[in-house]
């Protein structure tokens, strides 16, 4: 059953293996911190490169080049580009 958003959403709930809490608590002591501030720290990390990696793009250098040279170099607009061209409402 999906839970209910609720407009304060400070608050997070988790239901983990024991044996999962026992390892994050482990991890806690080391660190001499709490099992909040290093869930959120971690997740959030975990989040940001998650993010990063989804919303880059990553080009070899051979496919950099071509970019950079088509950016310089455009082609020629081709039929079917000027059809669609000449299609768009005046203004666009």
């Amino acid at each position: 059953m999906p839970q209910i958003l609720v407009k304060d959403n400070s608050r997070v709930s988790l239901r983990i293996p024991a044996k999962d809490k026992a390892l994050l608590v482990r991890a806690v002591a080391l660190q001499q911190t709490s099992l909040t501030d290093f869930v959120i720290r971690h997740a959030v990390e975990a989040a940001r490169t998650l993010i990063d990696q989804a919303e880059r793009v990553t080009l070899s250098e051979r496919d950099s080049l071509r970019a950079l040279e088509l950016l310089e170099n455009p082609p020629a607009p081709n039929a079917k580009l000027m059809k669609a061209a000449h299609t768009l409402p005046e203004g666009l």
